[in-house]
């Protein structure tokens, strides 16, 4: 009986593809064919030395980093991340999450991460939203790396402007400074932490966390990962665009 009803309800809100909006054919995920052949993947989840990995390198001791999508402007990919990021559809994020998780454990290169850490809302900011999606992207691939998930010890302390409204670049980097704490760093001294968000752009969101963490657990190794990342940021600025 729950599957009669099951398809019954499907044939009156049949689920429908996150990126273009068309009704799933039978068999598909999340994503219909056309649009997940056509995804902007980066390719950079099995590679160790990728352009985002240099962009950290310089910066911050990474052991691994990587975005598994380009973050491509007035692209229904774009209107899929709103869709998790600002319209409340927060499921989408997990179930890229662990599509993301699958592509990171098929290269091996994140086999040693001993926990997956979502970079943190303030409070009040999650309290607006009634979500993280950085939690919910980080959950799906903790996942699917077969790891667990760790939230709560590493917090946003300091309520800050989003970054998407802070246009000017060096105004992101003093938006997000001394903004994280970690309360029990005990927990994580040691450890591999892969730090997860959802947009790469100029990275100083993951590095003010990454510092954090590293500051407080001298002994932890950190790796990387965003949903996506803007090509502009990692080629210039007539490659890509950004939030």
């Amino acid at each position: 009986m729950p599957g009669y009803f099951t398809e019954i309800f499907r044939l009156f809100f049949p689920e429908r593809c996150a990126a273009c909006g068309n009704v799933l054919p039978d068999g598909s995920y999340l994503l219909c064919p056309h649009c997940r052949w056509d995804m902007p993947l980066t390719g950079y989840c099995g590679v160790h030395d990728n352009p985002v990995y240099r962009k950290f390198g310089g910066l911050l001791p990474v052991a691994e980093a990587s975005s598994w999508l380009f973050f491509v402007s007035h692209s229904r990919y774009r209107d899929m991340i709103h869709s998790f990021k600002y319209r409340g559809q927060w499921e989408i994020s997990r179930k890229l999450g662990s599509l993301m998780g699958d592509a990171l454990h098929e290269s091996g290169l994140y086999d040693s991460v001993d926990a997956v850490v979502p970079v943190p809302l303030h409070s009040m900011r999650r309290l607006r939203r009634g979500y993280n999606q950085a939690e919910y992207l980080a959950e799906g691939i903790a996942c699917g790396l077969g790891k667990p998930l760790c939230t709560g010890n590493v917090v946003r302390s300091r309520h800050n402007r989003s970054q998407a409204s802070t246009r000017v670049r060096d105004e992101r980097w003093d938006n997000v400074k001394n903004i994280f704490s970690v309360r029990h760093p005990e927990a994580l001294d040691g450890r591999h932490i892969l730090l997860v968000d959802d947009v790469l752009t100029t990275g100083a969101t993951l590095i003010s966390c990454a510092e954090t963490i590293l500051h407080a657990c001298p002994s932890c190794r950190i790796s990387v990962c965003t949903l996506a990342v803007s090509a502009h940021e990692l080629f210039g600025r007539h490659s890509g665009g950004g939030l």
